[in-house]
């Protein structure tokens, strides 16, 4: 009798080992661009980012593009979604028509009147969630300057604890360059808002070394 219960234990373990989660595993990368002012004119360098990631990511792994704009806060603004397929072949097209979707993207996109980055990180969060990504990273392509719409509530906690936020190309602003303080200001509250929500933050201003984007944060 004890024999067979033995025998049972392990066979379920052995199940429950062969149900578990893979996609715990996996990577997900949820990449903000900012399309207001001169970020509108600098969507090559977000191609460029955009190649590289699907160079590099793997099968289970999860890409999103979206943009920044007045309300961002919104499947809507969600340019290109994938979860990418185990066959290659699969895999394959779906990064040519993700690639596909980000060009028709460069090519039609029109500056925004405001730029709600924090609406941006909030539907990253959902979004990487949902794909249940073991490594969940969010990329901003932005000069980190938000500029609200009338009304829009977003002095809160964003809920981070987990994620990895990277600010990409942090352009100078006019203003900084008069005051160069004003831009270690506001790099230093991003840093503080997002740490705030638990998660870990970094700053890539060379794109010439794509590489350093997923390095350790």
């Amino acid at each position: 009798m004890k024999n067979r219960l033995l025998l049972l234990v392990l066979v379920l373990l052995g199940v429950l080992g062969g149900c578990a989660d893979s996609s715990t595993h996996a990577t997900g990368i949820y990449l903000l661009v900012d399309t207001s002012g001169t970020y509108a004119q600098e969507m090559n360098k977000a191609r460029a980012i955009v190649n590289y990631m699907l160079g590099t990511l793997q099968p289970g792994d999860s890409l999103a593009v979206a943009r920044i704009d007045s309300g961002s806060f919104s499947e809507k603004d969600i340019v290109a979604k994938v979860t990418f397929d185990g066959r290659p072949s699969v895999t394959n097209n779906q990064k040519r028509n993700f690639g596909t979707a980000v060009e028709d993207f460069a090519r039609s996109v029109k500056g925004s009147a405001h730029t709600d980055i924090t609406g941006g990180l909030l539907q990253a969060v959902e979004f990487l969630n949902e794909t249940r990504s073991g490594s969940k990273y969010v990329l901003i392509f932005s000069d980190l300057e938000e500029d609200l719409d009338k009304g829009q509530v977003r002095n809160f906690d964003i809920p981070l604890s987990g994620f990895k936020v990277i600010a990409l190309n942090v352009t100078k602003l006019r203003s900084d360059n008069i005051d160069p303080r004003e831009y270690l200001s506001r790099l230093d509250a991003w840093r503080e808002r997002v740490e705030a929500g638990g998660g870990q933050w970094k700053v890539v201003n060379d794109l010439d070394r794509l590489e350093r984007i997923l390095a350790d944060v």
